[in-house]
């Protein structure tokens, strides 16, 4: 993200409340890496600006197993983060791994922040001592910060109970420091972790951080490590968190306790469409083509509601077959020409062609990896693209708008060819030819078949493109050629001519009858746009997000699209479209009748939790009966209390055959209801045999969290290897299952 002040490498924007420091985009990822690879070989990383090395009174460790098995010279007077529960097995022993932060200093902690976010209540570093913590400072709005997001669930996933990563939410824009709002982008993106909502830029500036997205890294022991800013950091980060993990599991202070967070999205029940992102009306088809983009798939109804067909399974992927097994990832902007529908799939980073008529999908241009190319293109399937998110269609070629470089490419069909159109790649509002153009993150385009018209979200502006492939870029309203790159924090929502009018972050542009429609999204406004007058009016909204249809309220809405005298509208945030009669400005809603959400995809069904050796108990003689019961001890660290609201589930498993429990009975998750008070649970599995032997694995899967109101919540896993068997002369009824 650019902006105002220049100083070297750096850029300053100032505003009343703070002074933000932003790098320019195509460097930002090359710093970072150069400067935490050169602070492992040295063994070096500087402390956050505002830090200064803290003493804390010394801790001692809560078993032997807990001591250290190495001595971290840097940690001499300071807290020693050892974790009672983070033991070393046999394969740690050997020579001592080396420190590769050997001068570390102290992190700050995670308070200042406006509310916690997917968690249960507020984290602090002491609640995470013993995991590798990763800060994610982003705001939804930027699209360098989504292309982070893969990354950190890359992450996540292989180091899954060593690191934990935290969303920081510092905002851009004022509409993105609401936490509703915030809650709503999380579950957009299928956030899985914790998110702070930093409104007021106190952990930004506590650790230092100048520029979105900024990755933070702290180790198991509380101590700031450095920063990587910028997307394309997966691999250094991978190295950098492997050698953390090595050094602390060796020293004991790695707690590998897998952790639980209370989703947002777990909280809501899913709907029809979800989070649609674009909506294109074919008037000549009278059929209405939704990107229901969190369901992965592109609904087609008649203009007046009724369900006609859908497009891909809903599970993410970029398969190219039928309409039932083809797949997509966040699809949004549409184009139709004839019989093909073509698709922007945006998280896939592809272009998609789909026969209307054979019912079939196809990759037509991108490779399906994330492209850095701003300056050339090429064939349409050796060309890697970076974040399509809208598509129109003028004369044989396909107009794309770019997300992730700031410039629009052009699709020429006859040339089976995809290259650059418009803009540096520089993000900013810069008008002038094609080629030195600046745009900030173009999210809709439409035409009137002598322009293109852009919506560049991150300069909340409307820019006029010329045709033809010569001309010069213009602004017919919102900010533009201010110094410095102030244009991208020259935001609002203000109607009137060219530069005097604001918008904030519109997404969404159709043409119609010699007007621009923009959906001004983070307005929750539908505004008019005069091309010829420069002009900017609200139409539709009163600034207010909502779900009202008289007066009209919206939530972020998101696309646009006229057929007649009806406009359009993919209200992103409130799941829906509605309908408007440009004549009389009436709105009413437009359920899909017949649509329902997409099948849920199965969970896997490997072991949950903490994968630790099961214990095994006596062989049990157990009386002959319809069930086969059992009374289980829950293990509850103390300071932590059971998690009433995280399932509680068991499985019973046998390596070998045997009579007892029948095949399709094995494997199988079976809720648990947890107790009132205590932490004894009783649960049953019916018994094929009335008599018999044989091995049974039980492994009970739990959630507990801190006592209080804290945020910070554990998963438990308990193994038994549990030899029965049953016969009419059997005492037991119940088999008891400890822990020791």
């Amino acid at each position: 993200m650019n902006p105002a002040k220049h100083t070297g490498e750096l850029i300053f924007q100032e505003s009343p409340s703070r002074a933000r420091v932003v790098w320019r985009s195509r460097r930002i990822a090359l710093l970072g890496l150069v400067a935490m690879l050169a602070a492992i070989g040295a063994g070096v990383m500087a402390a956050p600006p505002d830090d200064k090395p803290k003493k804390s009174p010394e801790t001692k460790p809560k078993s032997e197993t807990a001591k250290p098995a190495v001595k971290d010279k840097s940690a001499a007077g300071n807290e020693s983060a050892t974790t009672g529960d983070a033991k070393a097995s046999d394969e740690d022993a050997g020579e001592a791994p080396e420190n590769p932060f050997p001068n570390r200093r102290k992190a700050p902690d995670l308070d200042g922040g406006n509310g916690w976010l997917n968690a249960a209540g507020e984290i602090s570093l002491k609640d995470l001592r013993g995991k590798v913590v990763l800060l994610d400072f982003w705001t939804f709005c930027c699209i360098n910060c989504m292309h982070v997001l893969p990354d950190l669930a890359y992450l996540e996933k292989k180091y899954d109970k060593q690191l934990v990563v935290i969303g920081v939410h510092s905002a851009k824009f004022s509409n993105e420091k609401e936490t509703e709002n915030i809650r709503r982008a999380i579950m957009r993106y299928e956030i899985a972790h914790p998110v702070i909502n930093d409104s007021e830029m106190i952990l930004w500036r506590k650790f230092g951080v100048n520029s979105w997205p900024s990755l933070v890294l702290i180790d198991p022991e509380g101590y700031y490590l450095g920063t990587a800013p910028g997307e394309g950091n997966r691999e250094l980060l991978d190295k950098v968190i492997e050698k953390v993990i090595a050094y602390h599991k060796f020293k004991r202070t790695l707690d590998q306790t897998p952790v639980r967070f209370g989703l947002e999205r777990e909280k809501v029940k899913d709907t029809p469409l979800k989070f649609p992102g674009k909506v294109l009306a074919d008037e000549n088809g009278q059929r209405l083509f939704i990107s229901d983009s969190n369901h992965n798939r592109i609904v087609i109804a008649s203009l007046d509601g009724r369900l006609l067909d859908v497009i891909g399974s809903g599970a993410i992927g970029k398969a190219d077959s039928s309409y039932e097994r083809a797949t997509f990832d966040h699809p949004q902007g549409m184009a139709i020409v004839g019989e093909r529908l073509y698709v922007a799939d945006t998280e896939n980073h592809l272009i998609r062609e789909v026969d209307l008529i054979q019912k079939t999908v196809r990759t037509l241009a991108g490779t399906g990896q994330q492209g850095q190319e701003r300056r050339s293109g090429g064939d349409l399937l050796k060309t890697a693209l970076n974040s399509p998110w809208d598509l129109v269609h003028v004369d044989g070629k396909l107009y794309v708008a770019m997300a992730g470089p700031h410039q629009l490419w052009v699709l020429d069909f006859k040339k089976q060819s995809i290259s650059p159109y418009a803009g540096s790649g520089r993000e900013d509002i810069i008008n002038g030819p094609l080629a030195q153009a600046a745009l900030a993150q173009p999210s809709g385009i439409t035409t009137d078949n002598e322009f293109l018209y852009v919506v560049d979200s991150e300069g909340s502006a409307v820019r006029r493109v010329p045709l033809g492939g010569e001309g010069e870029v213009t602004t017919i309203v919102g900010p533009s050629m201010l110094a410095h790159g102030q244009s991208l924090f020259a935001f609002g929502d203000r109607d009137g001519v060219g530069g005097e009018a604001r918008l904030q972050h519109p997404l969404g542009i159709t043409w119609s009858a010699g007007q621009l429609y923009v959906a001004d999204s983070y307005n929750h406004k539908i505004k008019r746009v005069d091309p010829k007058e420069n002009s900017s009016t609200t139409f539709l909204g009163d600034g207010q997000s909502g779900d009202r249809l008289d007066p009209p309220r919206f939530s972020e809405p998101a696309g646009l699209s006229v057929a007649g005298d009806n406009l359009y509208i993919a209200d992103t945030n409130n799941h829906q479209i509605r309908k408007v009669d440009l004549r009389t400005g009436r709105v009413e809603a437009l359920p899909i009748a017949g649509l329902t959400p997409p099948t849920p995809m199965k969970t896997s069904d490997s072991d949950d939790g903490d994968a630790k050796k099961p214990v095994r108990i006596a062989a049990q003689q157990v009386a002959s009966g319809d069930r086969l019961t059992f009374e289980a001890t829950l293990a509850v660290p103390e300071g932590y209390k059971l998690n009433k609201l995280a399932p509680a589930t068991f499985r019973v498993t046998a390596a070998a055959d045997q009579p007892l429990v029948a095949r399709d009975e094995l494997g199988q998750r079976n809720a648990i209801e947890l107790p009132e008070a205590g932490q004894v649970v009783k649960f049953d599995v019916p018994l094929a045999a009335r008599v018999g032997k044989g091995e049974l694995k039980v492994t009970l899967s739990y959630g507990y969290c801190r006592e209080g109101s804290g945020g910070l919540c554990k998963l438990g896993t308990l193994s038994w290897l549990v030899p029965v068997e049953v016969s009419a002369d059997g005492k037991q009824t119940v088999i008891k299952l400890v822990v020791e």
